[in-house]
Protein backbone atom coordinates (compact mmCIF):
# COMPACT_ATOMS: atom_id res chain seq x y z
CA UNK A 1 0.00 0.00 0.00
CA UNK A 2 1.39 3.18 -1.02
CA UNK A 3 2.21 5.20 2.19
CA UNK A 4 0.82 8.52 2.48
CA UNK A 5 1.81 12.04 4.12
CA UNK A 6 -0.23 14.18 5.89
CA UNK A 7 0.57 18.20 6.42
CA UNK A 8 1.78 18.62 9.49
CA UNK A 9 -0.38 21.29 11.18
CA UNK A 10 -0.79 23.29 14.96
CA UNK A 11 -1.84 20.45 17.37
CA UNK A 12 -2.71 22.43 20.71
CA UNK A 13 -5.09 24.80 20.10
CA UNK A 14 -7.38 26.93 22.03
CA UNK A 15 -10.33 25.33 23.94
CA UNK A 16 -13.41 27.06 24.35
CA UNK A 17 -15.34 27.36 26.81
CA UNK A 18 -16.89 24.26 28.94
CA UNK A 19 -20.06 25.92 28.53
CA UNK A 20 -19.73 26.56 24.54
CA UNK A 21 -19.66 22.46 24.35
CA UNK A 22 -21.59 21.38 27.60
CA UNK A 23 -24.42 22.14 29.71
CA UNK A 24 -25.46 21.12 33.03
CA UNK A 25 -28.26 19.88 34.57
CA UNK A 26 -29.15 22.90 36.40
CA UNK A 27 -28.40 24.73 33.00
CA UNK A 28 -30.65 22.96 30.58
CA UNK A 29 -33.26 22.82 33.77
CA UNK A 30 -33.70 26.59 33.34
CA UNK A 31 -33.58 26.39 29.37
CA UNK A 32 -36.41 23.75 28.73
CA UNK A 33 -39.16 26.05 28.10
CA UNK A 34 -36.75 28.18 25.41
CA UNK A 35 -37.62 28.07 22.21
CA UNK A 36 -34.24 28.56 21.15
CA UNK A 37 -33.12 25.27 22.48
CA UNK A 38 -33.82 22.05 20.96
CA UNK A 39 -32.98 18.57 23.00
CA UNK A 40 -32.56 15.70 21.58
CA UNK A 41 -32.12 12.09 22.59
CA UNK A 42 -29.45 9.80 20.87
CA UNK A 43 -30.13 5.88 21.31
CA UNK A 44 -30.22 2.50 20.13
CA UNK A 45 -33.38 1.40 20.04
CA UNK A 46 -37.02 3.99 20.77
CA UNK A 47 -37.50 1.54 24.48
CA UNK A 48 -35.66 3.85 26.83
CA UNK A 49 -36.70 6.81 25.33
CA UNK A 50 -40.41 5.08 25.42
CA UNK A 51 -40.12 4.66 28.98
CA UNK A 52 -39.11 8.05 29.97
CA UNK A 53 -37.28 11.13 28.14
CA UNK A 54 -36.45 14.81 29.43
CA UNK A 55 -39.48 16.95 28.74
CA UNK A 56 -39.59 18.84 25.19
CA UNK A 57 -36.69 16.15 24.15
CA UNK A 58 -37.04 14.22 20.26
CA UNK A 59 -35.06 10.76 19.99
CA UNK A 60 -32.72 10.45 17.05
CA UNK A 61 -32.23 6.76 16.61
CA UNK A 62 -28.94 5.68 15.48
CA UNK A 63 -29.71 2.82 13.61
CA UNK A 64 -32.86 3.88 12.06
CA UNK A 65 -32.31 7.65 11.18
CA UNK A 66 -28.10 8.15 11.97
CA UNK A 67 -27.21 4.82 9.79
CA UNK A 68 -28.72 3.57 5.72
CA UNK A 69 -28.73 0.20 4.50
CA UNK A 70 -25.89 -1.94 5.34
CA UNK A 71 -25.01 0.19 8.51
CA UNK A 72 -23.78 2.91 6.04
CA UNK A 73 -23.79 6.67 7.08
CA UNK A 74 -26.96 8.69 5.83
CA UNK A 75 -26.68 11.60 3.27
CA UNK A 76 -27.18 15.08 3.77
CA UNK A 77 -30.48 14.81 2.75
CA UNK A 78 -31.42 12.64 5.30
CA UNK A 79 -29.79 14.09 7.97
CA UNK A 80 -31.43 17.29 6.86
CA UNK A 81 -34.77 15.54 6.63
CA UNK A 82 -34.15 14.90 10.45
CA UNK A 83 -32.71 18.09 11.72
CA UNK A 84 -36.26 20.01 10.38
CA UNK A 85 -38.59 16.89 11.37
CA UNK A 86 -37.17 17.91 14.69
CA UNK A 87 -37.48 21.56 14.56
CA UNK A 88 -34.34 22.47 14.60
CA UNK A 89 -33.36 25.90 12.94
CA UNK A 90 -30.49 27.38 11.82
CA UNK A 91 -29.86 29.47 15.11
CA UNK A 92 -30.99 27.03 17.48
CA UNK A 93 -28.83 25.32 20.49
CA UNK A 94 -29.24 22.12 20.38
CA UNK A 95 -28.39 19.83 23.02
CA UNK A 96 -28.22 16.44 23.16
CA UNK A 97 -28.09 13.27 25.98
CA UNK A 98 -28.69 9.95 26.32
CA UNK A 99 -26.45 6.59 24.70
CA UNK A 100 -24.20 8.31 22.28
CA UNK A 101 -24.42 12.16 22.29
CA UNK A 102 -21.43 12.78 21.07
CA UNK A 103 -22.01 10.97 17.57
CA UNK A 104 -25.29 13.72 17.49
CA UNK A 105 -22.87 16.58 18.35
CA UNK A 106 -20.27 15.09 15.32
CA UNK A 107 -22.98 15.03 13.01
CA UNK A 108 -24.32 18.60 13.26
CA UNK A 109 -20.50 20.38 13.78
CA UNK A 110 -19.88 17.67 10.51
CA UNK A 111 -22.58 20.09 8.62
CA UNK A 112 -21.44 23.22 10.20
CA UNK A 113 -23.96 24.20 12.90
CA UNK A 114 -23.33 26.92 15.08
CA UNK A 115 -24.13 26.08 18.47
CA UNK A 116 -24.51 22.57 19.51
CA UNK A 117 -23.83 21.02 23.18
CA UNK A 118 -24.17 18.06 25.61
CA UNK A 119 -25.92 17.53 28.92
CA UNK A 120 -22.81 16.92 31.25
CA UNK A 121 -24.13 14.28 32.72
CA UNK A 122 -25.45 10.71 32.15
CA UNK A 123 -29.46 10.33 31.66
CA UNK A 124 -30.02 8.75 34.99
CA UNK A 125 -28.51 11.37 37.14
CA UNK A 126 -30.62 13.54 34.90
CA UNK A 127 -33.80 11.17 36.37
CA UNK A 128 -31.97 10.64 39.56
CA UNK A 129 -31.93 14.24 40.46
CA UNK A 130 -35.92 14.69 39.90
CA UNK A 131 -36.20 16.72 37.41
CA UNK A 132 -38.38 16.93 34.54
CA UNK A 133 -39.35 13.95 32.70
CA UNK A 134 -41.95 12.96 30.73
CA UNK A 135 -43.26 9.98 28.68
CA UNK A 136 -45.58 12.23 26.17
CA UNK A 137 -44.18 12.14 22.60
CA UNK A 138 -42.89 15.48 21.50
CA UNK A 139 -44.58 17.21 18.78
CA UNK A 140 -41.94 19.97 17.34
CA UNK A 141 -42.61 22.30 14.93
CA UNK A 142 -41.32 21.46 11.56
CA UNK A 143 -38.29 23.87 9.98
CA UNK A 144 -36.78 24.49 6.96
CA UNK A 145 -33.01 24.50 6.98
CA UNK A 146 -30.80 23.84 4.84
CA UNK A 147 -27.74 22.38 5.76
CA UNK A 148 -24.14 23.34 4.27
CA UNK A 149 -21.93 21.23 2.86
CA UNK A 150 -19.91 18.93 5.28
CA UNK A 151 -16.74 19.39 6.51
CA UNK A 152 -14.53 16.98 5.40
CA UNK A 153 -12.16 17.84 8.44
CA UNK A 154 -13.90 16.00 10.95
CA UNK A 155 -14.99 12.47 8.63
CA UNK A 156 -12.91 9.48 7.84
CA UNK A 157 -14.19 7.37 5.09
CA UNK A 158 -13.50 3.60 4.45
CA UNK A 159 -11.02 5.13 1.72
CA UNK A 160 -8.70 7.61 4.00
CA UNK A 161 -8.50 5.11 6.87
CA UNK A 162 -6.78 2.25 4.50
CA UNK A 163 -4.60 5.40 2.91
CA UNK A 164 -3.40 5.92 6.95
CA UNK A 165 -2.92 2.22 7.75
CA UNK A 166 0.37 2.52 6.79
CA UNK A 167 1.49 6.37 7.24
CA UNK A 168 4.06 6.49 10.14
CA UNK A 169 2.68 10.02 10.64
CA UNK A 170 -0.85 9.18 11.22
CA UNK A 171 -2.78 6.55 13.83
CA UNK A 172 -5.75 4.72 13.82
CA UNK A 173 -7.55 4.24 16.81
CA UNK A 174 -9.94 1.78 17.77
CA UNK A 175 -12.02 2.35 20.77
CA UNK A 176 -13.78 -0.66 21.29
CA UNK A 177 -13.69 -3.23 23.90
CA UNK A 178 -10.62 -5.42 23.81
CA UNK A 179 -12.72 -8.53 22.91
CA UNK A 180 -13.97 -6.63 20.23
CA UNK A 181 -10.50 -5.80 19.27
CA UNK A 182 -9.01 -9.30 19.26
CA UNK A 183 -11.92 -10.41 17.25
CA UNK A 184 -14.26 -12.31 20.02
CA UNK A 185 -16.99 -10.51 19.32
CA UNK A 186 -18.52 -7.92 16.67
CA UNK A 187 -20.87 -6.91 18.45
CA UNK A 188 -20.12 -4.88 21.79
CA UNK A 189 -23.39 -6.99 23.40
CA UNK A 190 -21.39 -9.96 22.67
CA UNK A 191 -22.82 -11.21 19.27
CA UNK A 192 -21.53 -11.89 16.24
CA UNK A 193 -22.88 -10.67 12.60
CA UNK A 194 -23.92 -12.79 10.00
CA UNK A 195 -21.42 -12.28 7.01
CA UNK A 196 -19.20 -10.00 9.04
CA UNK A 197 -16.00 -10.54 10.12
CA UNK A 198 -14.31 -9.99 13.89
CA UNK A 199 -11.34 -8.21 14.63
CA UNK A 200 -9.57 -4.54 13.81
CA UNK A 201 -8.28 -2.37 11.02
CA UNK A 202 -4.17 -3.56 10.29
CA UNK A 203 -1.95 -1.37 12.53
CA UNK A 204 -4.60 0.12 14.50
CA UNK A 205 -4.11 0.96 18.57
CA UNK A 206 -6.41 -0.03 20.58
CA UNK A 207 -7.53 2.16 23.28
CA UNK A 208 -10.50 1.44 25.76
CA UNK A 209 -10.57 5.07 27.72
CA UNK A 210 -12.16 4.46 30.92
CA UNK A 211 -11.35 7.47 33.25
CA UNK A 212 -13.68 10.20 31.09
CA UNK A 213 -16.34 10.57 33.27
CA UNK A 214 -17.34 10.76 36.85
CA UNK A 215 -19.93 9.15 38.67
CA UNK A 216 -22.71 11.62 37.62
CA UNK A 217 -21.74 10.89 33.87
CA UNK A 218 -19.78 14.11 33.55
CA UNK A 219 -16.68 14.41 31.67
CA UNK A 220 -13.54 14.87 34.19
CA UNK A 221 -12.46 18.34 32.68
CA UNK A 222 -13.93 20.63 35.30
CA UNK A 223 -16.17 19.61 38.45
CA UNK A 224 -19.78 20.35 36.98
CA UNK A 225 -21.14 24.20 37.71
CA UNK A 226 -24.44 26.37 36.79
CA UNK A 227 -24.36 28.38 33.68
CA UNK A 228 -27.05 30.60 34.54
CA UNK A 229 -27.20 33.76 32.05
CA UNK A 230 -28.86 33.25 28.75
CA UNK A 231 -27.18 31.50 26.19
CA UNK A 232 -24.16 33.55 25.44
CA UNK A 233 -21.49 31.05 26.65
CA UNK A 234 -19.89 32.30 30.10
CA UNK A 235 -16.39 32.65 31.38
CA UNK A 236 -14.49 29.30 32.42
CA UNK A 237 -12.91 29.54 36.05
CA UNK A 238 -9.29 28.83 36.37
CA UNK A 239 -8.81 25.17 36.24
CA UNK A 240 -6.97 23.65 39.90
CA UNK A 241 -4.24 22.41 39.78
CA UNK A 242 -3.53 18.42 39.84
CA UNK A 243 -7.52 18.66 38.71
CA UNK A 244 -9.34 15.51 36.79
CA UNK A 245 -8.26 17.39 33.73
CA UNK A 246 -4.80 15.60 34.00
CA UNK A 247 -6.95 12.40 34.44
CA UNK A 248 -8.57 12.92 31.59
CA UNK A 249 -6.01 13.63 29.45
CA UNK A 250 -3.94 10.41 31.18
CA UNK A 251 -6.94 8.43 29.22
CA UNK A 252 -5.01 9.25 26.26
CA UNK A 253 -1.44 9.02 27.41
CA UNK A 254 -0.79 5.82 25.05
CA UNK A 255 -1.56 7.34 22.02
CA UNK A 256 0.77 10.01 20.22
CA UNK A 257 -1.06 13.18 20.02
CA UNK A 258 0.94 14.57 17.83
CA UNK A 259 0.59 12.87 14.58
CA UNK A 260 -0.48 14.78 12.41
CA UNK A 261 -4.00 12.50 11.85
CA UNK A 262 -6.05 10.63 13.89
CA UNK A 263 -8.91 8.65 12.76
CA UNK A 264 -11.17 6.91 15.48
CA UNK A 265 -13.56 4.03 15.30
CA UNK A 266 -15.69 2.15 17.24
CA UNK A 267 -18.86 -0.26 15.88
CA UNK A 268 -21.56 2.12 15.07
CA UNK A 269 -19.88 5.30 15.85
CA UNK A 270 -20.81 6.41 18.94
CA UNK A 271 -17.52 6.04 20.63
CA UNK A 272 -15.29 7.39 18.14
CA UNK A 273 -17.51 10.57 18.44
CA UNK A 274 -16.91 10.48 21.73
CA UNK A 275 -13.37 10.17 21.39
CA UNK A 276 -13.06 12.72 18.63
CA UNK A 277 -15.15 15.70 21.21
CA UNK A 278 -12.95 14.96 24.14
CA UNK A 279 -9.85 15.09 22.14
CA UNK A 280 -10.87 17.95 20.04
CA UNK A 281 -12.84 20.10 22.45
CA UNK A 282 -12.00 19.25 25.70
CA UNK A 283 -8.15 18.44 24.85
CA UNK A 284 -7.50 20.64 22.50
CA UNK A 285 -6.69 18.84 19.21
CA UNK A 286 -7.83 20.03 15.57
CA UNK A 287 -6.21 16.79 13.93
CA UNK A 288 -9.05 14.20 14.80
CA UNK A 289 -12.04 12.40 12.39
CA UNK A 290 -14.15 10.14 12.80
CA UNK A 291 -14.82 7.15 10.81
CA UNK A 292 -18.35 6.71 11.31
CA UNK A 293 -18.87 4.14 9.07
CA UNK A 294 -17.04 1.82 11.93
CA UNK A 295 -16.92 -1.57 12.45
CA UNK A 296 -20.57 -2.32 11.62
CA UNK A 297 -19.48 -0.86 7.49
CA UNK A 298 -15.90 -2.48 7.81
CA UNK A 299 -16.33 -5.82 9.32
CA UNK A 300 -18.90 -6.52 6.79
CA UNK A 301 -16.96 -5.30 3.69
CA UNK A 302 -15.31 -8.90 2.11
CA UNK A 303 -12.46 -6.75 0.40
CA UNK A 304 -11.82 -4.42 3.86
CA UNK A 305 -8.20 -5.68 5.07
CA UNK A 306 -9.19 -7.20 8.94
CA UNK A 307 -6.87 -8.53 11.36
CA UNK A 308 -7.20 -10.52 14.68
Amino acid sequence: MTKTTTKSRPVEQPRPARSEVLVDPQWLTEHLADTRVRIVEVDVSPKAFASGHIDGAVLWNIYTDLKGENYEPVTKAAVEQLVATSGIKEDSTVVFYGYGPALGFWLMKLYGHRDVRMLDASRDAWRAEGRPWTTEQPTPHRSTYRLPDEDDRLRATRASVEREIDNPASVVLDVRSRAEFRGERFWPSGGMEEGGRAGHVPGATSLTPDRLYDARGAFRTVPPRSTRSAIAPASTPPRPSGSSETELAQAYEAVDLARSSIISYCTIGGRASTTWFVLTYLLGHDNVRVYDGSWAQWGRLADAPVEQ
